[in-house]
C-alpha cells in the first residue's frame, strides 16, 4: 500500500514536471516603472496566465526610472493571489523562484554603436539560453531591447537558440543603438518586430458595453484580487501595449509568425530567413499603424479569456 502511494505521487509529479517542460521557455525585458504604467498592466496579465510559460526570468531595461523593485512589486501582488490562482493549476510558478529569477538589466540605453557592457540581466539571458535545453528561449522585450544587444554581442551563440519577439515604436526610440546594432549585424536572429500591430491592444475591434478600454477594467479587472488591484490603481483603462507579446502565445502556431494569432500577424521581408515584421495590407491598418487589426480583430476573444482567468481570484470587499 505504501508503495502504492509513494508511487502515485511519483507519477503525480512527473506529470507536472513533463507538463512544465512542454510549456515556452521565456525572459521578460521590461521597462516597468517608467513613464508608462502599462507595463504593469502587462505584468498583471503575464502572472495571471503565468502557468501558460515556464517563466526563466523578468529582466528591468532602461532607459528610464523603472527598477527591478517595479518588477518585484508586481510579484508581491501576485503572491497575495498565488494560492487561489494554484487552485486552478499546479503550473503557477513560486513567487519566491520568480523574485530569485529577476534581474537589473542595464540603466543607461546603449551609447555606441558596438555594445561595450554586459548587465545582469544580459549576463542572465545568456546564462539562461546556454542551459542544456533543446526548447528556444524567448525573450519578450518590453522596454529596450539593450540587454538583448549586449547579450548577442558578448556571446553571438545564443543567436541560436534564442527567439525575440519585441514592442517597438517608442521602445526603439528610446535606444535605437541598440536596436541599430542587432538590425546592421546579426541578419540571423529569430525576431518579430512589432512596431505597429501591438496598437491593435487598445485602438479598435470591439468595444460595446463591458468591452470598451474603461468598462472592461471597471468591471472585470479592479475588483478581482491584489494583482486586478495593482492593474487598476496603475491605470484605470486598457492600453497594455506591451501584451500581444504574450497573447502571441495564447492561439495560433507560436512557430510560424505568419499565423494568425491574438498577438498578430506578420510578414517576411527580405532583411532576414527568420525576420518579421507588421503586415503592411491597408486593410488590416488603423490609422497609420501597420497590422493594428491583426491584434484587434481578436479583441473580444482575448479580452474573453482574460475576464475568465481574472474571476479565479477573490473578489475583493
Amino acid at each position: 500500500m505504501k508503495f502504492k502511494i509513494i508511487l502515485i505521487c511519483f507519477f503525480f509529479a512527473d506529470s507536472t514536471i513533463n507538463a512544465q517542460s512542454q510549456l515556452p521557455r521565456i525572459i521578460v525585458s521590461t521597462d516597468i516603472g517608467g513613464d508608462d504604467p502599462d507595463d504593469f498592466q502587462s505584468l498583471v496579465h503575464l502572472l495571471v496566465y503565468a502557468d501558460k510559460f515556464n517563466i526563466e526570468g523578468l529582466i528591468s531595461s532602461p532607459p528610464s526610472k523603472g527598477r527591478r523593485k517595479d518588477i518585484l512589486e508586481g510579484i508581491a501582488a501576485y503572491e497575495k493571489d498565488f494560492n487561489q490562482l494554484k487552485k486552478h493549476s499546479s503550473n503557477y510558478i513560486s513567487p519566491e523562484i520568480l523574485k530569485k529569477s529577476t534581474k537589473q538589466g542595464a540603466i543607461n540605453i546603449q551609447s555606441e554603436d558596438i555594445p561595450s557592457e554586459l548587465s545582469e540581466g544580459a549576463n542572465y539571458i545568456i546564462e539562461k539560453a546556454m542551459e542544456d535545453d533543446a526548447h528556444p528561449l524567448w525573450i519578450l522585450v518590453w522596454g529596450s531591447i539593450t540587454d538583448v544587444a549586449q547579450a548577442v554581442h558578448h556571446n553571438p551563440e545564443i543567436k541560436k537558440r534564442i527567439r525575440v519577439y519585441s514592442i517597438g515604436s517608442w521602445n526603439t526610440w528610446q535606444d535605437p543603438k541598440a536596436r541599430a546594432y542587432l538590425y546592421n549585424n546579426h541578419n540571423d536572429l529569430w525576431w518579430i518586430e512589432n512596431d505597429h500591430s501591438f496598437r491593435g491592444m487598445y485602438q479598435g475591434g470591439y468595444q460595446e458595453n463591458e468591452y470598451g478600454n474603461v468598462s472592461f477594467v471597471s468591471t472585470n479587472i479592479k475588483d478581482y484580487g491584489a494583482l486586478g488591484q495593482l492593474f487598476y490603481e496603475q491605470k484605470k483603462d486598457i492600453k497594455m501595449g506591451d501584451t500581444p507579446s504574450v497573447l502571441y502565445f495564447l492561439s495560433g502556431n507560436i512557430n510560424d509568425p505568419t499565423d494568425s494569432s491574438w498577438g498578430g500577424t506578420f510578414v517576411k521581408n527580405s532583411h532576414g530567413a527568420n525576420y518579421w515584421v507588421d503586415n503592411p495590407v491597408d486593410s488590416l491598418r488603423t490609422g497609420k499603424h501597420l497590422g493594428a487589426k491583426t491584434v484587434s480583430m481578436h479583441r473580444k476573444d482575448y479580452l474573453d479569456d482574460w475576464k475568465k482567468r481574472m474571476a479565479l481570484l477573490n473578489k475583493n470587499p
